[in-house]
């Protein structure tokens, strides 16, 4: 008996021995999905990363696992594989009641009066940023991107700027999420997910020595809130949960919006027409360049496209994994208990009966003109959805439109004339040269 017959006929391949197919997705996730599609339909199974895995792909493929009414998917057995070395017990590897439950006593963190504040501790590291940037004029986004994010979520997320810690903790942030997609699952020395395993023991080192310094601490910074939230039957957080979700929410705030922001900034050079049009909308407020308050937030709206546009060409998360609890029905085929299931917003996003021209940079494909994202109401999942939908994506919009309005305002970039970057998809997509490019000031570039 081979060891997928109990996969009821679902239609696919292993791919190479002992790594499947773990190395062609890193290489180009998008053309093992066309390929695979292409054999075998939207169904299909396939050996990646150590395990057998059913991948469902479409917009009603993303509604019935995401949105999960009938609570068939664990989240947890979809992602501890993956990440429960490295980031154990954060939101998003826990289920039903349990994630309920730790979900309700974080909310805390993201009301509006902790919004508010984290407004004004974004607008002065994003400030203290650019300033320094300025000086550089030519240099690779990423690297800067992530350092800045890195800082401002410091600021945002600890109350505190960095120390001489910075550059371990986003070298054991990096080790971590480049851990996660290690073709060898195990810590050995010297290999990815030893290096991760050893960024993740520093990480919880870190957070653990703060937690009696905020507990009980009048601070407004998330990690102050977290310390201290309690929700409305009295529950609160034990400092193991603080370290587990401090650890998550500090990686997904700073690397996935890294991602996000380098894909817009990247479609904006390559666009200067929309960059021009969200800089006008920015000087249309008739505020100070370097502070947007958090009630103009919602007046940016084609920063907003320009941004949801950037998500849907490359979602931060572009593979969202669950494990079947049950046997479920879908396709027209019985999908095992046990089974791990993968759905792909890379995939959905560039599907063309979705959404026209699926490879073109098109903000106002949001706009309420066009309105492709609402063709179906899970064609567009860069968060995610149902009860695991993120937590931050309201921050994440937020840190956006302030670096943007701040960038906007002060300065015009571009690349180098031919330039076109290449990106690394897994496990978080990023140029893999950095993307180099050249900022000016607005008043030289006039």
């Amino acid at each position: 008996m081979s060891r997928t017959s109990y996969l009821n006929g679902i239609p696919g391949e292993a791919g190479l021995p002992l790594v499947g197919k773990s190395l062609e997705l890193l290489r180009d996730p998008a053309r093992v999905s066309k390929e695979m599609v292409s054999k075998y339909g939207k169904v299909y199974w396939s050996n990646a990363f150590g395990r057998t895995n059913v991948t469902l792909l479409g917009p009603e493929a993303n509604e019935f696992v995401l949105m999960d009414r009938d609570r068939n998917f664990s989240s947890k057995g979809g992602w501890d594989p993956i990440l429960a070395r490295l980031f154990p017990n954060g939101l998003m590897l826990r289920d039903f009641e349990d994630h309920r439950a730790h979900r309700r006593i974080m909310q805390v963190a993201f009301k509006q009066p902790a919004m508010v504040n984290y407004v004004e501790k974004l607008n002065e590291g994003i400030h203290q940023g650019l300033s320094r940037w300025k000086a550089q004029g030519d240099f690779k986004f990423y690297n800067a991107i992530k350092q800045l994010t890195l800082n401002t979520a410091a600021s945002v997320f600890l109350g505190m700027p960095l120390g001489p810690e910075a550059d371990r903790l986003n070298q054991a942030f990096f080790d971590s999420v480049q851990a996660s997609v290690s073709v060898i699952r195990r810590p050995i020395p010297g290999t990815r997910m030893w290096r991760g395993v050893q960024g993740r023991k520093f990480l919880e080192q870190y957070f653990r020595g703060q937690i009696p310094l905020r507990r009980g601490g009048q601070g407004s910074d998330m990690f102050t809130l977290l310390c201290n939230a309690v929700d409305e039957d009295g529950n609160s957080y034990t400092d193991d949960d603080i370290v587990d979700h401090m650890d998550f929410l500090m990686m997904a705030a700073h690397d996935t919006l890294t991602s996000s922001i380098t894909t817009l900034i990247y479609q904006l050079c390559r666009h200067p027409d929309w960059q021009d049009a969200a800089r006008r909308e920015c000087a249309a407020l008739q505020l100070a360049p370097d502070a947007l308050p958090y009630e103009h937030l919602a007046d940016l709206q084609i920063i907003e496209w320009c941004f949801k546009e950037a998500l849907r060409m490359n979602p931060p998360v572009p593979s969202i994994p669950r494990r079947a609890v049950r046997d479920v029905q879908f396709g027209g085929y019985t999908i095992p208990a046990g089974t791990t299931v993968n759905i792909s917003p890379g995939y959905t996003h560039k599907m063309p009966e979705l959404w026209s021209n699926p490879h073109s940079f098109e903000p106002d494909r949001f706009s309420e003109q066009r309105a492709e994202d609402r063709k179906h109401k899970f064609a567009w999942v860069p968060f995610g959805g149902g009860a695991h939908m993120c937590i931050g994506l309201h921050f994440a919009y937020m840190q956006t439109k302030v670096f943007m309005y701040q960038l906007l305002l002060n300065y015009r970039f571009h690349l180098d004339d031919g330039y076109e970057a290449d990106f690394q998809i897994m496990p978080i997509p990023k140029p893999k040269d950095g993307l180099p490019i050249h900022l000016r000031p607005l008043e030289d570039a006039a």
